[in-house]
């Protein structure tokens, strides 16, 4: 393949730059840079700005209000948005529900869901894991037991990113005990304003409340809410996860890191020199660019696969894996760059003057500590060597 981008790939890029430059609101990039909180108004915000363009749902189809991007042109926008501090786009409803009722989904949940996910009307939260149901999602033990035209479904999600904003749920729930248990799973859309749902926020370690947990207590769905046929939910989770994994390097992040680091290690003086120009660390900041050139083009080798009309096989447990060890390696050096500057939270150093960490070292502590989520979510790396070996040893 090629690695260099075409001209009118170019094009596009400069396309990119310009729109970031005129549309992201600066007070939203400076909260993402300095790891603030993005409220549910700031998304709304910049999401949008990318509707008004026509580029908020970038992997639907033209068909269904998508802007028709390849897979290229979303790599491109995706490292431009980092680069530029763009808030992720939050994908539930726009990069999972989305793709998922425009390829499982009847005409009638297409043009019901749809439109009301491009213009926010719908915030859409992810119930797929469970207490004992993570990595090994086909033990889920959601139960949703039909009666009548309605599924009646109790049990328990966990993990639930941003849930706290959203209006409705897909789930995967269980709908048969008998069997292999991929085989009894189903997948169903639900209101949170429904009777019997009950969400209860998480603490991460930083303090952020990014994450909860969702209880439902015999709650009443209609059957039309059930997506695709009733015992294949298993298959949409496989089709939604591949969806998910396309981008899941997070090449633009890495870049993004990368740079904000050497910028931090050219700035801070330890022992009478730049920490740039300490030899040792400027060994490990090498190293980390010769691993995220790698990761880049094996991330391109992928997505010119993905735009030929090949699905994602093994290279993406690769780029999941080795993506996750290097942001997390950026966010380690960083902290030995800021040394106790790095504690995400004040501390008091001179008696009655509180001394605060600058915004580099509040953003750093809070991506450090957040991104060691990064090893779990879209299938652990434990899982992703899982299904490396038997693809790439044999067996």
């Amino acid at each position: 393949m090629d690695l260099e981008f075409s001209a009118q790939e170019q094009a596009f890029r400069d396309d990119v730059r310009a729109f970031l430059s005129d549309e992201l609101p600066a007070e939203i990039a400076e909260a993402v840079r300095t790891g603030s909180e993005l409220s549910k108004s700031d998304h709304e915000r910049w999401h949008a700005a990318l509707q008004s363009r026509g580029w908020l749902a970038q992997t639907w189809p033209a068909e269904h209000g998508g802007p028709g991007w390849n897979a290229v042109q979303r790599h491109i926008f995706e490292e431009e948005a980092a680069l530029a501090n763009a808030p992720r786009i939050v994908p539930f409803g726009l990069n999972m529900l989305g793709p998922v009722l425009i390829e499982f989904g009847t005409p009638e949940q297409q043009a019901e869901y749809l439109p009301r996910i491009l213009d926010g009307t719908d915030w859409w939260c992810q119930g797929y894991s469970e207490p004992d149901a993570g990595s090994d999602l086909a033990s889920l033990r959601t139960r949703a037991e039909r009666d009548g035209d309605h599924y009646v479904v109790n049990g328990q999600k966990t993990w639930t990113t941003l849930g706290q904003h959203a209006n409705r749920i897909f789930c995967l729930v269980r709908t048969r005990a008998e069997g292999k248990p991929q085989a009894g799973i189903s997948f169903l859309l639900m209101d949170l304003d429904d009777p019997g749902i009950e969400m209860r926020p998480i603490r991460l370690i930083e303090g952020d409340h990014e994450v909860n947990e969702v209880f439902f207590t015999d709650v009443h769905v209609p059957a039309e809410n059930l997506v695709g046929q009733e015992h294949d939910g298993w298959t949409i989770a496989k089709f939604l996860l591949t969806h998910e994994r396309t981008n899941i390097a997070g090449v633009g992040y890495a870049v993004r890191g990368l740079a904000n680091l050497r910028a931090l290690a050219a700035t801070t003086v330890r022992g009478g020199q730049r920490v740039i120009d300490d030899p040792v660390f400027a060994a490990r900041v090498a190293e980390l660019e010769v691993d995220l050139e790698a990761m880049a083009i094996t991330n391109l080798r992928m997505l010119s696969a993905v735009q030929d009309g090949a699905t994602p096989g093994a290279q993406s447990s690769m780029l999941k894996i080795k993506g996750t060890q290097i942001r997390q390696a950026i966010n380690d050096l960083a902290r030995r760059v800021l040394g106790a500057g790095a504690s995400p939270f004040p501390f008091d150093v001179l008696g009655d003057d509180l001394a605060l960490a600058p915004p580099e070292a509040r953003a750093n502590a809070a991506h450090y500590f957040n991104n060691r989520k990064l090893s779990i979510y879209g299938g652990s790396n434990e899982i992703q060597r899982n299904i490396l070996a038997p693809q790439i040893m044999g067996g």
